[in-house]
Formats: C-alpha cells, structure tokens, sequence
C-alpha cells in the first residue's frame, strides 16, 4: 500500500510526542520514513509546505519515497488532495496526516487515513523491532556434494 504524508504534520507529531526528534529536518524525517516504509516493502510520498530548504540534495536518493514541496503559491494541503484524487486505487491508499481537511478528502476516496501521532508510533514500533534475516537453505539441509568436494579441493583436503 503506498503511504502519502503531510511531512511538517508528521513532523510536528514527532517532536511534540518525543524530544529526542526536536532536531529532526525535512532529511532526518525522510530517512526515518525510507526505513520504515523500506521495512514495509511500499513506498511513498511526501510533501512538504513552501519551498523547503535551499540545499535539497539531501532530499533526493530514496528509492522508496518521493519527496515535494509545495512553494510559494500552494499549500502542502492542496498538492495532498490533489493527489488523492488523481490516484488510481485510492482505497490501497494511506494517507498520514491530523489536518482535518486532508482527512475528510481522503475519507471521500475511501482512502485509510491515519492520524499522524498513530503513524508514528507505528513507525517507532516497527523501526525498534530487529529485521529477521532468513536462514539460509544450507543450514538445515547442508551441502550438496559438489558443494562439499568443492572445500575438500580448496582446501587440499584429499
């Protein structure tokens, strides 16, 4: 499910909720939401008020989110609705944000609409959890023979 966010709401959330996220920025908050919506195996969009700040290039390089401002003409409320209308599976949609407005436009498309303190404590959970690696096949069903031949020589073993 692809996850739309209204960044400063979110980010508003974050510090008020925790104080160790008082120095979070625009970049801090989209590496913690690439983690987590990497973790999640979606991606995302994020968008900003205004026109952000000058140096953007620590904004770029998220393979899972796309990141926007909305300058100086726009509100991030606008470009948010606006993107839930245009999405093609609104109901696979989730939409973070308090702001009422962009609850009610997401609710319209019967989008899931999250608050943003809920959110965050959800990615909190999530980002303190340790990520499982499987095991690896060998493990259980060991080396085939060839495999096994293959450390006998290596190791000039015969």
């Amino acid at each position: 499910m692809p996850f739309l966010v209204d960044g400063y709401n979110l980010l508003r959330a974050m510090q008020k909720l925790d104080e160790q996220y008082d120095a979070v920025d625009e970049a801090g908050l989209c590496r913690i939401l690439s983690e987590y919506i990497k973790r999640k195996q979606s991606f995302g969009q994020v968008v900003f008020d205004g026109l952000g700040p000058p140096d953007k290039s620590d904004l770029s390089g998220f393979g899972n989110i796309e990141v926007y401002f909305s300058g100086q003409e726009l509100e991030a409320d606008d470009i948010i609705e606006d993107k839930i209308l245009a999405n093609t599976a609104p109901k696979r949609l989730i939409v973070i944000s308090t702001d009422r407005r962009i609850r009610a436009a997401a609710g319209q498309r019967k989008a899931v609409s999250v608050r943003s303190e809920l959110f965050f404590d959800d990615v909190v959970k999530t980002l303190d959890r340790k990520t499982i690696t499987p095991e690896p096949q060998e493990k259980r069903g060991g080396l085939t023979e060839a495999e096994a031949q293959e450390w006998i020589d290596f190791f000039d073993m015969d």
